[in-house]
């Protein structure tokens, strides 16, 4: 695709526009373009045509909280441009404006006609996704309706209710028809010599149930500044390595990146509540573990995501069974989702428990934000929720049982329920993947950490001795079964995870860097694991891969099995500083702030893994979030884990 994708991201809103600031319309695909809220579409179209011409870009959209381009009508070199537009854009809560400016580049008066042809569709994200499904939406009606200064756009299908309205100012001349859904606002513009107009173009996105009094922002600059200040808010504060400037502008562009990733979400209690989202574009809601992980980063600099998101999660915790939604009482929520689908019970994501490790996660959470704020009110608040989460862990989750963390493949959802969760992610080394159960190493390692601070809150806030002996002893027999079953001699390394009748699966991969920073292993197994993960067929230069290389099942643009993740080297990176392998955790620390630095201080969700030695500057990963909380926070996980150094 020619027409790179550039994204724009409020809360829960987000835009993505092509070099010209079009969105085209276009339908599957890697990367979707539109204007996106709570799910689902809300403009599918937003072409501009200069005297019923697409006009050149001179300047392409840039990157930003704004997008800001420059075109000209179509010519050659002895008919210079008679006018040149100025576009800026921008989102706002639920809303797009645009201003849309035209100089006259001629000494004498000239007419310029232009217009905006615009769509709504509504569709679901999960409808634009390139995985060849189809979803029928029996009985849907879209209907358009003329307005003095503009087009609303509705969608009803049975009680489910949407609606986009654009307007203008001025007003658009004429509202024409196109032949397909879309309709054309048409403006013809008198220029005075050398003369500027500027047109501004709003647009409201109402989703279904969403009645809050909203208004579209006056100007694409009144967005800015609010967005500004707002990231002043989030990075003000912190302080920064002064000897380490790369560092440090790696830490403010992430701060600045989760302020715009906040979105709605709602307490035990009703209260409103702010999270995390995990990503743009695909992920623009609540992930359970994404949103833990995110607020671990940051828990020393910015303690109120953790504050907001145990509450979150606490609320959307599972109290009963449902086999489509992977639920079970105590069990912590995967995945939010608001669109139309999930609302109709087509896809399984409304609420969806599809993880075997947000659960412990959301424990270690809890005692990592009362040890670092002494919050013990929000601890006895959550005692309840904690209490159950154990109780999934020991009976649901198979720490009883089977001795470990287990999860099966969801027919209907995700095939790995790990944090590596594509379907061929959990494999042996030759690629072959388990059947049946699954125990993955990591998240035995999230449980031994979750039982041991769980069993520290009992202890200082809940005064309950007899549960914290408890806890502890099940963590001390988890750490001495996982020694026993997934420490594979041959190659002194643990295992990926066990199958459902105990074999090692035998692949080579950077999850043992998480039991690292869980402190499962024996420090002299740790050390060994920890050296092992910089060696050449893990380290690339740019990071630690997700599988080293020269196994069979490794490829550099898999997203789970040689790719390099900056959340995955967070964690790595953590775990080792824990085990005092300081030198490795500084290697791992500058090669990922190298890497941001050659994208704007900005770490994308993840990396190719193709070697530094070979390619000077970071591969991208083709369908990699652009933004995206865990790597907006890990750089921050890099300073608690090895300072300015």
């Amino acid at each position: 695709m020619t027409d790179r994708h550039h994204l724009l991201v409020h809360g829960a809103t987000f835009a993505a526009v092509g070099d010209r600031g079009d969105i085209s319309g276009v339908r599957g695909g890697g990367s979707p373009d539109g204007l996106f809220v709570r799910d689902a579409r809300h403009l599918s179209r937003w072409q501009l045509t200069v005297d019923g011409a697409v006009p050149e870009v001179l300047t392409p959209v840039t990157d930003g909280d704004t997008t800001r381009c420059v075109l000209v009508p179509r010519g050659g070199r002895q008919e210079p441009p008679a006018h040149t537009l100025f576009r800026e854009q921008a989102v706002g809560d639920s809303s797009f404006v645009e201003s849309l400016r035209v100089t006259s580049n001629r000494p004498a008066p000239t007419t310029v006609r232009l217009a905006i042809t615009a769509d709504a569709d509504f569709t679901d994200q999960f409808e634009l996704r390139a995985d060849h499904r189809t979803y029928v939406k029996a009985g849907a009606v879209r209907s358009r309706h003329v307005l003095d200064d503009g087009i609303e756009f509705t969608y009803r299908r049975a009680e489910w209710r949407s609606c986009t309205t654009i307007t203008a100012d001025p007003a658009p001349e004429a509202v024409e028809e196109t032949g397909t859904g879309a309709r054309r606002l048409v403006w013809t513009l008198d220029l005075e010599p050398h003369g500027t107009t500027e047109l501004v173009l709003r647009v409201m996105a109402r989703p279904h149930g969403d009645r809050r009094a909203l208004r579209v922002p006056r100007s694409p600059a009144s967005v800015n500044e609010q967005v500004l200040a707002l990231e002043e808010r989030f990075v003000e504060g912190v302080a920064f390595p002064t000897g380490w400037p790369e560092l440090a502008a790696a830490c403010a562009r992430g701060l600045s990146d989760l302020a715009a990733l906040q979105v709605p979400a709602t307490g035990p209690d009703g209260e409103e509540l702010r999270v995390p989202a995990a990503g743009a574009p695909w992920f623009l809601t609540l992930l359970g573990r994404d949103a833990l992980l995110t607020a671990l980063f940051a828990l020393q600099y910015r303690p109120q995501l953790a504050a907001a998101t145990l509450p979150a999660l606490a609320a959307t915790q599972a109290t009963g069974t449902a086999v489509s939604r992977v639920a079970q009482p105590g069990k912590i929520v995967h995945e939010v989702r608001h669109g139309e689908l999930a609302h109709f019970g087509q896809v399984p994501f409304g609420r969806y428990y599809g993880s075997v490790d947000a659960t412990p996660l959301f424990l270690i959470l809890l005692g990592a934000y009362v040890e670092q704020t002494g919050d013990a009110v929000l601890a006895r608040r959550l005692e309840p929720h904690a209490r159950a989460a154990i109780g999934w862990m020991l009976d649901h989750g198979g720490l009883t049982s089977r001795g470990y963390l287990v999860y099966r493949a969801d027919e209907g959802g995700l095939a790995n329920q790990n944090w590596k969760d594509s379907p061929g992610a959990i494999c042996w080394s030759d690629g072959t993947r388990p059947t049946g159960a699954v125990m993955a190493a990591g998240a035995q390692g999230y449980a031994y950490d979750a039982l041991r601070r769980t069993a520290w809150v009992a202890r200082t806030v809940w005064a309950d001795e007899t549960y914290a002996a408890l806890l502890e002893q099940a963590a001390a027999d988890l750490r001495d079964r996982f020694q026993r079953d997934f420490w594979m001699e041959d190659r002194s390394f643990p295992a990926l995870a066990l199958d459902g009748e105990g074999h090692q699966v035998d692949a080579l991969a950077s999850d043992a860097g998480h039991l690292l920073w869980s402190g499962l292993l024996d420090k002299e197994y740790g050390e060994v694991v920890g050296r092992r993960l910089l060696e050449p067929d893990f380290f690339s230069g740019w990071g630690v891969r997700t599988l080293a290389s020269g196994q069979s099942a490794y490829h550099p643009l898999s997203y789970h099995r040689g790719s390099v993740w900056p959340h995955d080297n967070a964690l790595i990176t953590l775990g080792l500083a824990r085990y005092g392998l300081h030198d490795e955790a500084r290697t791992v620390a500058h090669a990922l702030v190298d890497a941001a630095t050659a994208a704007g201080h900005r770490l994308p969700e993840v990396l190719a893994g193709y070697g530094r030695d070979t390619h000077p500057v970071p591969v991208p990963y083709p369908h990699a979030c652009i933004r995206e909380s865990r790597s907006a926070a890990a750089p921050l996980a890099l300073l608690t884990a090895v300072g300015g150094a």
